[in-house]
């Protein structure tokens, strides 16, 4: 058995995350990048926003390494993060996530699993975290958010799957999935009229 290294470990899932948000933009335009396919109007480089300021707030002010490089927010549009405005350059914004995780791999380097911090936005004891504790957490969040790119991806091009060189969906055709599909669509439809 070999030993295990647990922020090795957590370290690596978080990058695949980061990996993901990033290989969803490849090859689109700057219009399919930024437009919103959903009512709540989730885009691809909103969400890689929304990651950036993320992972600045938790593993940066939390732990009282704040960034110079960290967006403003504003109770004037407290959606901000969620969208780039036409004047932030998509290059801006993956460079500032880049920059985001310098950051917080530093963190993550210089402290301990245990070593305490304080989430600001987080009210009375919930706010006393550890590193440990928000390395899950910004792993969820950001997973969760590499779902949501999963989707938005595909509804933009049929581009699906979890990494660039290794997508881990089956390697049927176009065909088996239109099949599929439709497999889906009739059993929800047959379980609607009650089967």
């Amino acid at each position: 058995m070999t030993g295990s290294d647990p922020k090795a470990d957590l370290h690596r899932y978080l990058q695949q995350a980061r990996d993901a948000m990033l290989w969803k933009l490849d090859g689109l335009s700057e219009y399919d990048i930024r437009r919103p396919l959903v009512p709540t109007a989730t885009n691809l480089l909103g969400l890689v926003k929304h990651l950036t300021g993320v992972e600045f707030t938790y593993f940066g002010t939390t732990f009282g390494r704040p960034s110079a490089d960290e967006l403003p927010w504003s109770p004037e549009d407290p959606m901000a993060d969620m969208y780039a405005a036409a004047a932030e350059s998509s290059d801006f914004i993956t460079g500032l996530y880049k920059k985001a995780w310098a950051h917080s791999d530093a963190t993550i380097e210089a402290l301990p699993l245990e070593a305490p911090g304080r989430v600001p936005h987080w009210r009375g004891e919930r706010g006393a975290v550890t590193l440990h504790r928000i390395m899950v957490h910004v792993i969820a969040e950001s997973h969760r958010h590499a779902g949501h790119a999963d989707i938005v991806r595909e509804l933009i091009d049929g581009a699906a799957g979890l990494q660039k060189d290794r997508d881990n969906m089956p390697p049927e055709g176009h065909d088996w999935w239109r099949d599929y599909r439709d497999r889906v669509e009739r059993a929800a439809r047959e379980a609607a009229a009650g089967g």
